[in-house]
């Protein structure tokens, strides 16, 4: 089974109905709630749930892309994701020591700072 984060009933048109205000609404979609849809619909809708990539390997591709973009206010979400989808700590920092010499040693150093605190959070 292929865990999406928007649950819901379809509607009519196929299009998933979130039961509770996803985390896209949650975050921008009260500013930007064409977005909020296009973020539940395709992101988490579409891609995520193509069963080409697992979720567990779909995350740790988003992770490692987070972290080589050092993109780090994703980060903590997707780490979190990551742990849920069946990547474990060991994988994550595996991860991170192998990027910091090819995204370079400061995304990674700020990607463990990041993890440090995701981990504490998850009891890991």
């Amino acid at each position: 089974m292929i865990r999406s984060p928007v649950r819901g009933d379809m509607n009519e048109k196929g299009e998933i109905v979130a039961e509770e205000p996803t985390n896209a609404r949650k975050s921008f979609g009260d500013i930007a709630p064409q977005l909020a849809e296009i973020t539940d619909k395709v992101l988490f809708g579409s891609v995520w749930a193509d069963a080409t990539l697992s979720p567990r390997d779909r995350s740790l591709v988003t992770i490692t892309s987070l972290i080589s973009l050092y993109r780090v206010n994703e980060l903590g979400f997707h780490l979190a994701r990551a742990l849920e989808n069946g990547v474990t700590r060991e994988e994550i920092i595996a991860a991170m020591t192998h990027l910091a010499f090819y995204a370079g040693w400061p995304p990674a150093m700020t990607a463990l700072q990041v993890a440090r605190k995701v981990f504490d959070e998850a009891g890991r």
